[in-house]
């Protein structure tokens, strides 16, 4: 068994959520998406980390909003796209959005078809790819949702 195995084994087949960003496909554990909403309208944060675009509001909550792209350290797209929406990921009482340049499909993966990451990736201690999932003859970076939104682990718990 692999690293990347062993952080998701317990499970026989975990399902994702699969988007992309700057023409790579990523994808979120299916039990921490919320739901996928159009941008709509954002606030911008004075001070904030480059990578948050800002807050908005959702039923009644403020709730903060990523770049996808900048998070990842891609390519910055500033044009409005009728395809780009917003992956609201939640873990324990925190809610976070992900702006992502297109939502894919559903994804069904078992801990066979799981690798580790590529070893560059690792040289980073706050990257977000826990495994990768061959795919339709591409590869699927598989993100770790507290990383990606910066939460403590244990955030959870709480």
């Amino acid at each position: 068994m692999n690293a990347a195995t062993e952080m998701l084994a317990g499970t026989a087949a975990q399902c994702w959520l699969s988007f992309r960003l700057d023409g790579q496909l990523y994808a979120a554990p299916l039990v921490r998406v919320r739901e996928v909403i159009r941008p709509g309208a954002i606030t911008p944060v004075p001070g904030a980390a480059p990578d948050l675009l800002g807050v908005r509001h959702l039923r009644g909550r403020i709730v903060p909003v990523m770049d996808g792209r900048r998070r990842l350290g891609l390519a910055v797209r500033d044009d409005a796209d009728e395809e780009v929406r917003i992956v609201m990921l939640g873990h324990g009482p925190h809610l976070v959005g992900l702006r992502v340049d297109a939502v894919g499909e559903l994804l069904i993966s078992s801990d066979e078809a799981l690798s580790a990451p590529p070893p560059n990736r690792t040289q980073r201690d706050d990257d977000p790819v826990q495994a990768v999932l061959e795919s339709r003859g591409s590869f699927v970076a598989l993100l770790d949702v507290c990383r990606l939104c910066r939460l403590p682990a244990d955030a959870g718990a709480h």
